[in-house]
């Protein structure tokens, strides 16, 4: 039960809670005080990229409002995390004098296309996850290659896949890879950001937290005993995807409280890491990066068959 205080600030400020919330979606939690968490763990990293993560969490809540969406979904948030993921991805990866045009327009779009997706998956009870956010990222990034105003930053660099070598050696400090598995969630690395994440989600729900550690561990430690790249696990990018995956298949998704929801959300964390390298091979010829695909494949498959399986 809510305490009078906190019913009337979420009367008093109904958009702004429902942005926060958008932002804390992305970890599949609807709680502003997390939102709040995690832009504080954004802005504290970088100013600008935590003004670009508000304006496109507000963007989307501003378009289910005024589009006509679902008032309880607005309220929930659920049009504001696949913009804000979109807009500062889009300004992290590209650059120009359109940058910041270019980022704010995706999470415009990101928020059309989490409604479409909406509309076409809540009536087979699948959820949306973000593959709104990870379509058109991908397709913006891809359409700079065709135009000047804007351009692909350095970091994205195309290799060719027949001349591509793994390169696995190179040291790994567990505790800073830990943090930053969390952190890559939201493109950031640092202790700061990697702590402020995990007491978000901590307090909104002790379990996902404890789930949530949990796959960030099975993430980095199944990427280790398959021989994965030792920077890559260093910098948390086989943990992030996990964690998602732990959170949505071991709680949010989960169909009930039974004995085997945790060792479903133990697999389906290990077949995120499989899918990690399998995404980044496919996007190797292009320098694009694998963003939130393995978790949205991986607990797809996972849901998608605990459907068949109840209606068989």
């Amino acid at each position: 039960m809510q305490s009078g205080g906190i019913e009337e600030r979420e009367n008093r400020f109904p958009f702004l809670l429902a942005t926060m919330k958008g932002i804390s979606q992305v970890l599949l939690i609807e709680n502003w005080i997390t939102g709040l968490l995690i832009l504080s763990a954004i802005t504290v990293t970088s100013f600008k990229l935590g003004l670009i993560a508000f304006l496109s969490a507000a963007i989307g809540t501003l378009f289910g409002q005024v589009g006509g969406g679902n008032p309880s979904s607005v309220e929930r948030g659920l049009f504001g995390y696949n913009p804000t993921l979109t807009g500062m991805a889009l300004f992290l990866y590209l650059e120009g004098p359109a940058n910041w045009g270019i980022a704010l327009f995706g999470a415009v779009i990101a928020a059309a296309f989490t409604a479409s997706v909406m509309r076409f998956l809540q009536p087979a009870g699948m959820p949306t996850l973000t593959f709104p956010y990870i379509i058109t990222t991908w397709l913006i990034m891809l359409s700079s290659y065709r135009f000047e105003a804007f351009a692909l930053t350095d970091e994205i660099v195309p290799q060719s896949l027949s001349h591509w070598k793994l390169e696995s050696a190179g040291e790994i400090q567990w505790l800073n890879a830990f943090l930053d598995g969390a952190g890559q969630i939201f493109f950031l690395q640092g202790i700061v950001a990697g702590l402020l994440l995990f007491l978000g989600i901590f307090i909104a729900n002790w379990q996902m937290g404890l789930y949530a550690l949990a796959g960030n561990f099975i993430g980095m430690f199944t990427a280790y005993i398959l021989g994965g790249e030792h920077t890559l696990i260093d910098a948390g990018l086989y943990g992030y995807n996990a964690i998602l995956t732990a959170l949505a298949v071991g709680v949010v998704f989960r169909a009930g409280p039974n004995r085997i929801s945790l060792f479903i959300a133990i697999i389906a964390c290990v077949l995120t890491v499989v899918i990690i390298g399998s995404v980044d091979t496919v996007l190797l010829p292009y320098g694009l990066p694998a963003l939130t695909m393995p978790f949205a494949l991986s607990t797809s498959i996972f849901i998608g068959a605990r459907m068949m399986m109840r209606h068989a």
